[in-house]
């Protein structure tokens, strides 16, 4: 029983992981079903094309569903209009003009698809309008005119589904994508902060990095789906842009923190400054992890007392350190090094600052309750 109950919960949870992929297979299953039956009550001639279009404007957001709708519909308006123009003047399908037709029709689309991929559908709808006659000896005005009501009849379904099946909001993915970002930060942050004491691996740190921008493009296409979807629904949402441009400059951070620890301090400063950095680098990834954790539970984010108390012991000890005179024997490398690290802590507090704001809107607009003072960035926040 034991066994049993432990691969049940393995599966749950490998089910409750795979949840948003599992939404999107149910709403594009709906989506050619409920497509196809509408084909044969309007008695389309090609269903087939009505189904696959339902099929590939479903995706993983709504916002997403809107944008793959727009674009496909004005792909296919466009090239069935220019094409059924084409066919109309040339009207010989299976001739000897055929080829000629097809390259006058399709060069032209396929030249507009490569400029701007929102008619990426152009020049496969060329092909269609010209070639189906010629199988169903019907015109190609006719064959333009259903090729733009079935894609018309699969865009519209796929979109009701997307808003009403299981709907996945991008806007829940960007706040999943941030916490996810938040967390990746703040667990190889020690690690890029322990090549100040410790000579580290170069390829090592520029695959963390890697892996930190990577996960910000995945963040920032999904803003932008998430930014759509504002329009349609009636009730308001944060902006997600100051969300993620906050998320890219904690990246940026992170990369002038790794490029201070591209070699470790001298011993002399490592005595003094050792303790410090480390706590430093503890307060900051533990504040990182919370937050992420903050924003995917659509909670008031952690304090910042920790981070800005190691702050504090960091600056003290600096300070002390450059009036014993340990700056005046560094190499201008070296120095370039210290500074930097100054400069980058303190370019995290203010972007944290920007992030507890950030997390503390989200909060608000689901309904939790932020605590009055939540630390001294939102007093310092306050008061400017």
């Amino acid at each position: 029983m034991h066994r049993i109950a432990t691969v049940w919960t393995k599966l749950a949870a490998r089910v409750r992981g795979l949840r948003t992929q599992l939404r999107l297979c149910l709403r594009m299953s709906v989506a050619a079903v409920l497509t196809y039956v509408l084909s044969q009550a309007l008695h389309l001639p090609l269903p087939l094309w009505a189904v696959l279009t339902a099929v590939i404007v479903t995706q993983m957001s709504v916002g997403k569903s809107l944008k793959a709708t727009v674009d496909y519909m004005e792909g296919t308006l466009g090239g069935a209009v220019y094409s059924g123009i084409i066919g109309a003047l040339f009207p010989q399908p299976g001739g000897i003009l055929t080829p000629l037709t097809l390259a006058i029709a399709v060069a032209p689309l396929a030249l507009l698809a490569a400029t701007s991929s929102r008619f990426a559908a152009a020049p496969f709808t060329a092909v269609m309008v010209l070639l189906i006659p010629s199988m169903t000896h019907v015109s190609p005005v006719y064959s333009a005119f259903y090729r733009v009501v079935e894609v018309a009849l699969g865009c519209v379904v796929a979109l009701g589904v997307s808003f009403f099946v299981l709907p996945e909001r991008a806007h829940s993915l960007v706040l999943r994508s941030a916490a996810r970002m938040l967390k990746l930060m703040g667990r190889v942050l020690p690690e890029i902060v322990a090549g100040l004491k410790e000579k580290q691996d170069f390829t090592k740190i520029a695959r963390i990095q890697n892996g930190i921008g990577a996960a910000f493009i995945d963040l920032n296409a999904t803003a932008a789906e998430a930014r759509r979807e504002r329009v349609p629904y009636l009730y308001a949402e944060p902006d997600p842009q100051p969300l993620v441009d906050t998320l890219l400059r904690l990246r940026h951070d992170l990369v002038m923190i790794g490029r201070a620890s591209v070699s470790p301090f001298s011993s002399a400063f490592l005595e003094r400054l050792g303790e410090p950095i480390a706590e430093l680098g503890v307060a900051a990834a533990e504040y990182l992890c919370g937050s992420g954790a903050a924003i995917e539970a659509r909670r008031p984010p952690p304090p910042l007392a920790r981070f800005e108390a190691a702050l504090a012991a960091y600056t003290a000890a600096f300070a002390a350190s450059r009036r014993d005179g340990l700056t005046r024997a560094l190499s201008a490398k070296a120095a370039e090094q210290v500074f930097a690290l100054g400069f980058a802590v303190e370019q995290l507090h203010r972007n944290f600052m920007d992030l507890q704001c950030c997390s503390n809107q989200i909060a608000c607009v689901y309904k939790v309750r932020v605590p009055a003072e939540t630390g001294t960035a939102d007093r310092a926040r306050g008061s400017n």
